[in-house]
């Protein structure tokens, strides 16, 4: 039985790729692929259909993570239904997955940070044009999500 994890920021091209992309490879390297299946979506329409942000590309790029083309989307009640865990970057995106989900009544929600302990946003590199400290975040955020998955 899979976990299947979607993580969830403003447009699906800075942070919710990075951390899909992050993950996949953190899920690869533990040799999980067949038990933990990761994707990403935006909780507003602002970017339907790019891809990911050239900043967040490069970012990948210089720590040596893998990622693929791709479209942003946004989240749906399906999804809410089709995913176990939805994992947000910001107090923002925790609000719209309330409203998305109606209130969170299956208790699948969950701010990144958290998972580190840590009760906090992950900066959103579209304002701060800091992909690093972004990146730190997230790399961050997944190796103590991934360690909770993995039990």
């Amino acid at each position: 039985m899979s976990k299947k994890v979607l993580f969830v920021c403003h447009g699906n091209i800075c942070r919710s790729p990075m951390a899909e992309f992050v993950m996949k490879d953190m899920v690869r390297k533990a040799n999980l692929e067949n038990e933990i299946i990761v994707d990403s979506k935006a909780c507003r329409t602002d970017e339907i259909g790019s891809d990911t942000y050239y900043g967040t590309k490069n970012k990948l790029r210089e720590v040596g993570i893998p990622f693929t083309p791709r479209k942003a989307r946004q989240i749906t009640y399906a999804d809410y239904e089709n995913y176990d865990l939805i994992i947000g970057m910001d107090e923002e995106n925790m609000r719209d997955l309330n409203r998305l989900t109606k209130g969170d009544p299956k208790d699948k929600v969950r701010l990144l940070m958290e998972f580190a302990g840590e009760r906090r946003d992950v900066a959103d590199p579209w304002y701060t044009g800091d992909f690093d400290t972004t990146y730190q975040d997230v790399k961050k955020g997944c190796a103590a999500l991934l360690k909770k998955l993995a039990k």
